[in-house]
């Protein structure tokens, strides 16, 4: 996630680093380079150009304290002004009524259906909500498959009307069935349109018009840049949507569109899509963002996906079992189906501060796993539990049964060994404040 516009901004700070004051030249000569990685990045001509000459302008009114070096001082009021320049902070859902109605709109193509899905299954998980899914794209073959499909994936009922052409009655139908069933928030997914498309713009002004809806999301592909930004405002003219909605972004090396929307368009960015699965939706963080541009990380939001997927209680008897030494392999396979929910490895590591740039050149395969999860599955229910029983021939046997080399296996129980006793350290209060009064010798 913007890997190449991070490189730049990193080789545009180097101007700074070493130096021992903050001078009209040097500020110069940097603020030149970050408006060039602004635009290599895709980003508003106009919004780059201002953003430079507001940190130009702030750097030079500061004075650089004899603790701070340069480099740090432009490192800080980038990450503030990257920060307000995406929205400033986070701008969530409000539930102003009893059904909400969330009005999805976009381009054909950018993932609204899928994005209708995440949503609905986000306000279920994590905001206690009781969501209806209404399926109002009556263009798109087999739109109303997808929704059905995705709703029942995540347990949201879906109302479709496949024998109507018209979407002012289908959401209508789908807001009173709400109603009826004790929904309190609806979300309507109407169909892909292109900004020039006259009549199809038309369609949903009225759409819009007949239900009222609370709140109007615009759903952009994020790899497209500045063609975003440019229907953003278009769509914006016509409907005055609430907030935009970035998909793909787990595959948005430059970031032009996250980084010019916002000044554009004057609304926020409320979501961003991560990945394919249903989980992979994040409420977007601005400051955060920021912090993940500069190589900072984002420590934050990777606790919270952690705490998403891990369960208060299951983690008190995980911690007992730790204590006494009794972790076998169902926990370690437990753990492992947790931590792919939290999403795509790489933007996961890209989180922890200073591992992103070490990462960069790295392919990181999301099936990293398999092997690890297709040894496991080769043992008996007796090998998993107690691990200290896997001797020579059982090593043989689940080699063969995971297809995996004997090598592997060996490997993974040695892991798996060194795990168990760093683990049983750390519950240890005692062997734990001997390992940090160590730490400074080594």
């Amino acid at each position: 996630m913007f890997e190449n516009l991070s490189d730049k901004l990193d080789r545009a700070f180097k101007v700074l680093k070493g130096q021992g004051t903050i001078t009209e030249i040097n500020v110069a000569e940097t603020m030149k380079e970050i408006r060039k990685a602004l635009l290599d990045a895709d980003v508003n001509y106009k919004t780059a150009k201002t953003f430079t000459d507001d940190v130009r302008q702030k750097t030079l009114g500061e004075n650089v304290l004899t603790a701070v070096s340069p480099g740090q001082l432009l490192t800080k009021i980038m990450n503030d002004e990257l920060a307000a320049l995406m929205g400033g902070s986070a701008s969530e859902l409000t539930f102003p009524a009893t059904p909400t109605i969330i009005l999805i709109a976009g381009l054909n193509g950018a993932g609204k259906t899928t994005f209708t899905g995440k949503l609905a299954n986000y306000l279920k998980t994590q905001k206690n909500k009781k969501p209806l899914l209404v399926a109002d794209d009556i263009y798109r073959p087999a739109a109303i498959d997808q929704l059905e499909v995705l709703g029942e994936q995540i347990g949201v009922p879906v109302y479709a009307n496949r024998e109507s052409k018209d979407p002012i009655a289908i959401a209508r139908e789908g807001i009173a069935l709400a109603k009826q069933n004790g929904h309190n928030v609806v979300i309507i997914d109407t169909a892909g349109r292109l900004a020039i498309d006259e009549a199809m713009m038309v369609e949903i002004e009225q759409v819009k018009d007949a239900v009222k809806p609370h709140e109007i999301l615009f759903v952009v592909d994020s790899m497209t840049g500045q063609d975003a930004v440019n229907t953003a405002k278009v769509f914006n003219d016509r409907l005055d949507f609430t907030g935009v909605v970035l998909t793909k972004l787990d595959g948005d090396t430059r970031g032009g569109a996250a980084l010019s929307i916002k000044s554009v368009v004057n609304k926020p960015i409320k979501f961003i899509g991560t990945g394919e699965k249903m989980e992979a939706l994040d409420v977007f963080h601005p400051e955060r963002m920021a912090s993940r541009i500069l190589g900072m990380g984002d420590v934050v939001s990777l606790v919270e996906r952690a705490q998403q997927q891990f369960d208060e209680k299951e983690a008190a008897e995980l911690q007992k079992k730790i204590r006494k030494n009794k972790f076998d392999f169902n926990d370690f396979y437990s753990q492992i189906q947790q931590i792919k929910k939290m999403g795509n490895m790489k933007d996961l590591m890209g989180m922890i501060p200073g591992v992103g740039k070490m990462m960069k050149n790295v392919e990181v395969d999301d099936n990293a796993f398999k092997t690890i999860e297709a040894i496991i599955q080769s043992m008996t229910p007796f090998e998993k539990e107690n691990p200290d029983s896997i001797n020579q021939s059982r090593r043989n046997r689940i080699a063969k049964g995971a297809g995996s080399d004997l090598a592997e296996v060996n490997r993974l129980i040695k892991q798996f060994d060194d795990m168990r006793k760093v683990m049983k350290q750390m519950s240890n209060p005692a062997a734990m404040a001997s390992m940090m009064r160590r730490m400074p010798k080594m």
